[in-house]
């Protein structure tokens, strides 16, 4: 079982692996084709990707039963012990989440006080 996940690709490329497998949804594509064809179409969507991201991920004969591939994703796979895991990026504390403000809110200051 073969399953090609696309984001933000040419429409021709999507195009040229319904050739291949079934679009099961917007830029989802499932099959079962041949290693070879797999790794064929693999190296076309790394090719034709543009400034999109591609995930393949495969069936294959190791204690998971399964393996998978990246192309110009931010997570990427990480061998661990004979395991395969996705690693993210760590996000930047300060950019990602607001500073929180000390204290009582102001609902909270109107309801306590104003009695």
């Amino acid at each position: 079982m073969t399953v090609i996940v696309l984001t933000n690709c040419p429409a021709g490329l999507r195009g040229f692996l319904t050739r291949w497998l079934l679009e099961i949804s917007a830029g989802v594509f499932i099959g079962n084709p041949s290693a070879r064809i797999r790794d064929l179409l693999w190296e076309e969507v790394q090719q034709y990707a543009g400034q999109g991201r591609a995930l393949l991920a495969h069936t294959t004969n190791n204690e998971q039963g399964f393996t998978f591939r990246t192309h110009d994703h931010a997570w990427h796979p990480v061998d661990h012990e004979g395991l395969t895991l996705i690693r993210r990026p760590n996000p930047d504390s300060a950019s990602t989440t607001p500073a929180r403000q000390k204290g009582w809110s102001n609902a909270a200051k109107r309801r306590r006080f104003g009695r």
